[in-house]
């Protein structure tokens, strides 16, 4: 295999299309198509297809670049150790996914206690459905989980569940948004615009009893699998959204958003998964200990 080629197609496959890979390698579009090219005829199967005038993996694709993933990774990893070793320094891998439904800003500070360690840390986070994160987890692919739900006891998966804490939810709104809404929280949001987590999210489905219980009928204009597109409607005046209420004062200063409302009986936890029942990984004693001591405590 000519690994250049695909050393192309895994850049193209990650950005997106040939103009920005392109300009990631410092190579026109139409030579990287055509490297591209020579190493479909080389496996004898198509990585892309035409979709109007976006490029999208095939099945092949989509099996082909999950391998060059591991590739380029074990490539860095590499890399990494021969450098450190000479210089006689040890570096510790920590492989981490993140269940796509955790807010970006609350896996932040999940995982950032893990590169205070004294010890030099690599930190190799992925994100993705949680299901297929444990199967990964099963193989020794990944050290640790984050999710906003516990792993089913029903899942055929050795790992054992390590509760981080949770938090109520806090409702917000931009400034123009808020002056339009009329009464006391929660009846204010009756008729306004809502913006909700999709379907899979953890607390979708405790927000929608809450909106039963107390009687609410907003107008549910979006649902959003991704809690940051979510909250880039909400900075633009779209509906008022939920966030944690950990994160309050962050989220009211990166979106110029304002607190309406809170709701204690909207909580959402948090939990590490890991094949360790006693946690003993530098990197897991970290990111407990902080959670349940500072973030959450």
């Amino acid at each position: 295999m000519n690994y250049k080629h695909l050393l192309y197609f895994w850049v193209t496959a990650k950005a997106g299309g040939v103009m920005r890979a392109g300009e990631q390698l410092h190579t026109t579009p139409h030579t990287l198509s055509g490297q591209i090219k020579l190493l479909e005829d080389w496996l004898g199967h198509k990585l892309f297809k035409k979709v109007g005038r976006q490029l999208e993996l095939t099945e092949d694709g989509r099996l082909a670049l999950g391998y060059a993933d591991q590739i380029f990774t074990l490539g860095a990893e590499l890399e990494t150790a021969v450098r450190t070793a000479g210089e006689g320094k040890k570096v510790l891998d920590f492989k981490v996914g993140v269940a796509d439904s955790v807010t970006k800003s609350i896996a932040y500070r999940l995982l950032e206690p893990a590169l205070s360690i004294a010890e030099p840390v690599r930190l190799i986070c992925s994100e993705g459905k949680f299901p297929d994160l444990l199967a990964q987890l099963a193989l020794n692919r990944l050290d640790l989980v984050i999710a906003d739900e516990p792993m089913s006891r029903r899942l055929s998966v050795r790992a054992f569940n390590h509760p981080l804490g949770g938090t109520a939810m806090s409702f917000f709104c931009t400034p123009a948004l808020k002056s339009q809404l009329q009464g006391e929280f929660p009846q204010c949001l009756n008729g306004q615009p809502l913006l909700i987590p999709g379907a899979q999210a953890s607390v979708r489905q405790r927000l929608e009893g809450w909106l039963t219980r107390h009687g609410l009928l907003p107008r549910i204009v979006g649902e959003f699998d991704d809690g940051a597109l979510m909250t880039a409607f909400g900075r633009e005046g779209r509906g008022v959204f939920m966030a944690p209420s950990v994160m309050e004062a962050d989220t009211m200063q990166q979106f110029g958003v304002e607190v309406i409302g809170r709701s204690a009986e909207l909580r959402e936890e948090f939990y590490a998964v890991s094949v360790e029942k006693r946690i003993t990984h530098a990197c897991v004693v970290a990111i407990t200990d902080a959670a349940r001591g500072q973030l959450f405590g």
